[in-house]
């Protein structure tokens, strides 16, 4: 029984994971994000992320004592597989990952943030076999809206984008609307609750061309609401509700030019309680692990090599 050890270090939390193929824990901290603010700086991320670790490494110690005898350590290395995708605060995962592995003379191995998305997804609604086959998804966070045609590739998802947001992500626009609101930053689970209190349902219906979307005019339309004074629950009714509306029609539209594709959403927005309503086929990851997590990375770990252990 192969156990695998995980890291991955977003823009707003620091995470750990470990995952034996039977049982699995993930340890995850949200980074502090200033009252008001709309982010952290990366180089700020990367300080807080470093201090995080020890005190998640420890945690995962003494949940499991034989966690030193870990064959594989892996790490979120990037937001995407692409060449050209980097974020220094996944550095902060990446150079505990490598020391750990070095450490224990373990495996080292890199996936990316969203291959992580996918398998925490997959693997927490039950339907891990996902993995092995074609099937549409949306990465749907703080920093992403991207619709993906997901294939496997060497044991792992390999994702291709078709469609999502042409300029701010659905995230941005929920945190943006929540830090309006004078809500927590990240905003999104406030906006959401925050919306069932509206007494008035109103959405703007977002233009698809083709599976694309813009969402940019619907922050000007939010500030417009603010400052005419409008009830703030129903602001947020009007985030949250343009947000599912748009992802709803591209998932419908995508439906039709890829058919019979399931479709798995993942990503912090993917907790939203409206949206799971609105795509009620889709294959939605448990809320612990919508939001960043390591578990999909330990996931992929001890898949990959599960899956060269079976060829030798």
């Amino acid at each position: 029984m192969a156990l695998c050890v995980a890291f991955d270090t977003s823009n707003y939390t620091t995470s750990a994971a470990w995952w034996d193929g039977r049982e699995g824990r993930n340890e995850s901290r949200i980074l502090d994000v200033p009252q008001g603010a709309l982010g952290l700086r990366q180089s700020d991320a990367l300080f807080l992320h470093i201090r995080r670790l020890p005190e998640i490494v420890a945690q995962l110690l003494t949940d499991r004592g034989d966690l030193l005898q870990a064959k594989v350590v892996a790490a979120s290395s990037r937001p995407r597989e692409t060449e050209d995708s980097y974020m220094p605060c996944f550095l902060a995962g990446v150079c505990e990952a490598k020391t750990l592995a070095s450490a224990l003379g373990a495996e080292y191995m890199e996936f990316s943030h969203q291959q992580g998305h996918l398998a925490a997804a997959a693997w927490s609604a039950g339907r891990e076999e996902l993995l092995e086959q074609p099937f549409l998804a949306w990465h749907l966070s703080g920093g992403t809206t991207e619709l993906l045609l997901v294939k496997p590739e060497n044991g792992a998802p390999h994702a291709e984008k078709v469609g999502g947001t042409t300029d701010i992500s659905a995230g941005q626009l929920l945190d943006r609307t929540g830090v309006l609101l004078g809500l927590p930053f990240p905003a999104g689970k406030y906006v959401d609750e925050l919306s069932y209190q509206a007494d008035r349902a109103e959405c703007f219906r977002v233009k698809l061309n083709g599976l694309y979307f813009s969402l940019s005019g619907m922050e000007n339309k939010v500030k417009a609401l603010w400052e005419a004074g409008k009830k703030e629950a129903n602001i947020a009714r009007f985030a949250v509700d343009t947000v599912v509306g748009a992802v709803r029609r591209a998932t419908e539209a995508a439906q039709k030019e890829y058919p019979g594709l399931p479709v798995l959403c993942s990503g912090g927005v993917a907790s939203n309680s409206a949206l799971r309503s609105a795509l009620p086929d889709a294959v939605f990851a448990l809320p612990d692990y919508s939001r960043d997590n390591a578990m999909g990375v330990a996931v992929l770990a001890r898949r990959a090599w599960e899956k060269r252990e079976a060829q030798q």
